[in-house]
């Protein structure tokens, strides 16, 4: 055989494994409320291509391609368990079921996954109303991420988006901004325009679009909502005072803001202090996309070296509050043209980790360069640490950190050569940790992390909305 067919028989064999998995995948979701994934990549609603993709990606995390043949007995097997409710890594089991050296995929499974088997999609936690005030670019991406995970075993139930009416087709344009993205692509399913009710449909989601200048004035339980998370999306009111305002519509039991709050609100980066939320929290702030990416490395490298002092310089890609021409604006600098220049400005995350993370108050330094890019941004966290590390030794550690560590959902971890900004769109992680780029002097160390200031940020958003509705889904394989 040459070499020519050779190749094009494998992926032919690769594709058509793909595509036996994709009922599978299917199955688990629908009829066991079970997600699968790859290192964080979902695989349901993907296509066979998509699959592989997934596969070849996780060659970032462990150096080598997952194949196909691997996991496919896997996820066979997982169909015959009728499984609870979960999220299932398919990557990290295959990797424990080869570390196991068992030849007997459906005794390790059972052995495994022993909490949820025979369970049979149990455990789907009760729906929570929630409530998208606003809809820029976070709101719309909050919405394709819970419309997506509607039928799983999230819980979380999108009921309403509250916005200003503006003129026009304002239904049907909002609608449109939620079908088409010129950063993430087209949403990932079907969406139609209920005119006379006011309302989208998303994948059969129905969500209600409710007009109204400002939050006191709604009454949600006109339209069947009771005990909802409002998540402002507008920036307008970060104070109590401001947020409060929510409180006073019926049918609100909390209010989540997604910038950084200020006084007494609690500002929760998941993973590092979502245990803080309680019932006497009614007010709460997901703090800023930056302050999400720095945290949770920062907390690592807390925990693990000690931390004197640092300093973090963001590279943000502009934002909706700049000009995209030279114009009158209140901030300084900003309203030089964001799409032209590298604007210097200053940034809270620093400041900010401080909330989140209060051991290392008074210990960082932040400032920000906006730069010419409509997503995908970087950190670059300048740290002394309190006992000297080599890069390699450093590197090792995140990226054990990635695949197995409590923080593994917040810090992901990459070791190439090749890639820029782009190739970080849609990635779920609240920061990644650029390995190569790594540098380390003795105490010294200065590590680069890229996120994705919208989708990383939404996804964070959700995990905070989900430990609010108690739905977090029990994930596997335990680590």
């Amino acid at each position: 055989m040459s070499a020519v067919s050779k190749h094009l028989n494998e992926w032919i064999d690769r594709e058509a494994q793909a595509e036996t998995m994709i009922p599978l995948i299917g199955r688990l979701y629908r009829e066991n409320n079970v997600v699968t994934s790859i290192y964080g990549r979902q695989l349901v609603n993907q296509s066979a291509i998509d699959i592989l993709k997934a596969h070849r990606f996780a060659r970032q995390v462990d150096e080598v391609e997952l194949p196909i043949s691997e996991t496919l007995p896997l996820v066979q097997a997982l169909d015959t368990l009728d499984l609870g409710a979960a999220s299932i890594d398919i990557a990290r089991l295959n990797n424990r079921f080869k570390a196991s050296h068992s030849s007997d995929v459906d005794a390790f499974l059972r052995e495994e996954l022993a909490d949820i088997v025979g369970k049979k999609g149990q455990g789907r936690a009760e729906p929570q109303d929630v409530v998208l005030y606003g809809f820029g670019r976070i709101g719309r991406l909050l919405a394709r991420i819970m419309v997506g995970h509607a039928s799983s075993a999230t819980g979380l139930r999108l009921r309403a988006i509250v916005v200003r009416k503006g003129k026009g087709n304002d239904l049907a344009k909002r609608a449109s901004l939620l079908r088409r993205d010129s950063v993430h692509g087209p949403f990932a399913g079907s969406i139609r325009v209920d005119e006379e009710n006011s309302a989208i449909i998303a994948n059969g989601t129905y969500i209600k679009v409710i007009y109204a200048s400002t939050p006191e004035e709604v009454d949600y339980t006109e339209y069947g909502i009771n005990s909802a998370v409002v998540v402002d999306n507008t920036g307008i009111w970060r104070d109590e005072e401001g947020l409060s305002k929510h409180l006073q519509s019926t049918g609100v039991s909390r209010v989540l803001l997604t910038a950084p709050g200020k006084g007494e609100i609690k500002n929760i980066v998941y993973g590092v202090n979502h245990s803080q939320i309680d019932d006497d929290s009614p007010l709460l702030s997901a703090a800023s996309c930056t302050t999400n990416a720095i945290t949770p490395v920062a907390k690592l490298m807390q925990d693990h070296y000690g931390i004197d002092h640092g300093h973090v310089e963001t590279v943000h890609s502009y934002t909706n509050d700049q000009n995209l021409i030279d114009n009158f604006h209140k901030g300084e600098r900003r309203g030089r043209s964001a799409v032209l220049n590298m604007v210097l400005t200053e940034t809270g995350a620093a400041k900010a980790v401080a909330k989140a993370l209060p051991e290392l108050a008074g210990k960082l330094s932040g400032n920000a360069i906006r730069v010419p890019t409509p997503n995908v941004s970087m950190a670059i966290l300048i740290l002394e640490l309190e006992k000297e590390t080599t890069k390699e030794e450093l590197n090792t550690f995140l990226r054990k950190q990635s695949l197995e560590g409590p923080l593994h959902s917040q810090v992901d971890y990459i070791d190439s050569a090749e890639v820029v900004s782009t190739d970080f769109v849609g990635s779920t992680a609240a920061g990644v940790v650029d390995g190569l780029a790594t540098i380390v002097n003795g105490k010294q160390a200065i590590l680069y992390v890229w996120y994705d200031n919208e989708y990383g940020y939404s996804a964070q958003v959700v995990r905070v909305l989900e430990h609010i509705a108690e739905s977090e889904p029990s994930k596997y394989p335990r680590l």
